[in-house]
């Protein structure tokens, strides 16, 4: 069970005479996320998941005398998903980086090229972002006629250790490119236009997306950054930000203190510049990443004058900002009404 270009392959390998044979890839679900879920220790069957943009998480069989799968049960489907395709596209980072982004909704939105378009990502952690069944998405987004992207940038671990050292460190800068270059593919492959298109981090997403917004306003109308990193001098000092040095590097180091004043957005975000509308949203109890974050960047944005900054902060749920289902609900609802207000 392997992750080959972000997406889910099983292979089989036999052994006779003594020797494993090649592992030969086997003919299943394509387009999504596959995992191995229990297999007979006598038999060739085995059972497998499978999830995708589209798809609920399903569980099937495997039947290896008739050679076929089959669906044992499945998730209810959430949303709509006639007339949406998924597809898988590439891009071209600064350094010359091939990076692959997933662009999800309806087939005749896709090619309109004017579409209301969410451009997501992460790139920490060698966190691999997969093919994943979102029904809030899918009901208050695709459903709507709105673009959802996907991007696997450097940093996560779409492909391995490597993929994730890439962008560590002093290296950051990498995963950054790697999102403006997803981002103005979009715009040159004729999906969506500035106007029109969106970015969603949390977190390190967070980060990236505050990090995207002060190196690139010029390119997306509106961000919406959650539970985010944004004073990377301070980072080390607040919370459990110690145990992400390996990740970011020590703000104490005099050559590591100058690459994350490079990017760090609360130290590059200026007075002087037009910013897409930014919507905040932290929690009081976070106890992973400082709120203090994006309190500062709030109130700092406010003070130059900045009048496109929304800020939301919940008093419960730590770093996922909602302590039940109502307070999720909530957060979501408020994620896409100010998506509707700014791309719609």
């Amino acid at each position: 069970n392997i992750l080959e270009n972000v997406k889910g392959k099983i292979y089989q390998v036999n052994f006779s005479a003594g020797k494993f044979s090649p592992p030969q890839e086997m003919s299943l679900l394509t387009n999504g996320h596959i995992t191995l879920a229990a297999a007979s220790t006598y038999r060739n069957d085995f059972y497998f998941s499978y999830e995708g943009f589209l798809t609920p998480e399903s569980l099937y069989f495997y039947d290896s005398i008739a050679d076929k799968y089959s669906m044992v049960k499945s998730l209810p489907a959430e949303f709509d998903s006639k007339d949406m395709i998924v597809k898988q596209k590439w891009a071209i980072s600064q350094d010359g980086t091939k990076v692959p982004y997933f662009l999800v909704g309806k087939s005749s939105v896709i090619k309109d090229g004017k579409a209301p378009t969410l451009l997501y990502g992460y790139g920490g952690f060698e966190v691999s972002r997969t093919p994943f069944y979102s029904p809030t998405t899918g009901k208050l987004w695709l459903e709507k006629g709105g673009i959802y992207v996907l991007a696997n940038i450097r940093g996560g671990g779409e492909f391995g250790p490597k993929w994730h050292q890439a962008a560590l460190k002093e290296n950051r800068q990498k995963a950054y490119d790697d999102f403006i270059a997803v981002g103005e593919a979009l715009i040159d492959s004729g999906v969506t236009n500035k106007e029109k298109l969106a970015i969603m981090g949390g977190s390190n997403g967070g980060l990236l997306v505050g990090a995207v917004m002060t190196q690139r306003p010029d390119l997306f109308k509106s961000v919406v950054c959650l539970v985010p990193l944004l004073d990377m001098i301070r980072y080390s000092q607040l919370l459990a930000g110690a145990s992400w040095m390996a990740e970011y590097g020590d703000p104490r180091d005099p050559k590591m203190r100058e690459v994350l004043l490079s990017y760090s957005p609360y130290h590059n975000v200026s007075k002087d510049k037009t910013y897409p509308k930014l919507f905040l949203m932290t929690s009081t109890k976070d106890d992973r990443v400082h709120p203090g974050h994006a309190r500062k960047m709030a109130a700092k944005m406010e003070e130059m004058g900045h009048k496109n900054v929304l800020y939301y902060e919940n008093t419960e749920g730590g770093h996922a900002a909602s302590a039940n289902l109502q307070q999720k609900a909530r957060m979501q609802a408020l994620n896409f009404e100010f998506l509707f207000q700014t791309l719609f």
